[in-house]
């Protein structure tokens, strides 16, 4: 039984601020905010915000009637009603073009998702049985609105019982809801951040040992050289694990 099928949340994205806003979109779905495990303590803080995101998923059904290759793009603007130029035609051709790109080295599976049901098959497949959950990063506030502001680290606790073999998916840009999915090996905390305003925030926390000097190097140059690399988790990413 897949426990997660009931687990229906609004859409939040985590941000940091030092993105730039013209590329902010394109950043959310690693986790925006990236770190050396050496500064993650209780007690340190960062700045960031919470913003609502507008993405319908869609059902299954509906989702494999809409084409989703970089050689439809023509089509998939009209089936979708978007001008050429913008800045959606943008995203989805951003997307697309990341969801056809070459594995990345050591990443035993990966692949882009178009509904929910389509990111449970991929998980139960990966991780081998159909017995598994979901976890995700949760937000206390009940209108899910918060300004820009500093939160302070107040517990680390790692996830226990969660296996070698997991599978993490993360929100993408695009005009309906897509999520790039692949296996990883990352360490797994669940961090209570605190802001200012007196918002609490349990957020999922991937630590990557085995950083390859492609994606991480070009956006962390922090010392120390060489130490695991985390990231916050963004409140619409599920990461699948056995129960």
């Amino acid at each position: 039984m897949v426990s997660s099928l009931s687990f229906v949340a609004p859409l939040l994205l985590l941000v940091v601020i030092v993105i730039p806003l013209s590329c902010a979109h394109r950043e959310d779905w690693v986790g925006s905010v990236l770190f050396h495990k050496n500064d993650l303590y209780p007690g340190s803080k960062m700045i960031l915000y919470f913003t609502s995101s507008n993405a319908t998923m869609l059902p299954r059904a509906q989702a494999d009637l809409i084409p989703f290759s970089s050689r439809k793009i023509p089509v998939i603007l009209s089936r979708l009603s978007i001008p050429a130029g913008s800045p959606a035609a943008a995203d989805i051709r951003y997307t697309l073009a990341e969801c056809e790109a070459s594995p990345t080295p050591g990443v035993a599976a990966q692949t882009c998702v178009t509904s929910f049901e389509s990111m449970i098959d991929f998980a139960a497949s990966n991780l081998g049985t159909q017995n598994i959950r979901a976890l995700a990063t949760r937000l206390d506030k009940q209108d899910r609105v918060t300004p820009r502001q500093s939160y302070m680290v107040e517990s680390i606790r790692p996830i226990l019982g969660a296996s070698h073999d997991k599978v993490a998916c993360h929100k993408v840009p695009y005009p309906y809801s897509v999520f790039a999915c692949h296996t990883t090996t990352a360490d797994l905390y669940m961090v209570t951040l605190s802001g200012t305003d007196g918002t609490k925030v349990e957020t999922l926390t991937a630590c990557h040992s085995d950083v390859t000097p492609t994606f991480f190097d070009e956006k962390i140059t922090m010392t120390p050289q060489g130490a695991p690399v985390c990231h916050f988790w963004a409140y619409e990413g599920r990461l699948w694990v056995r129960n």
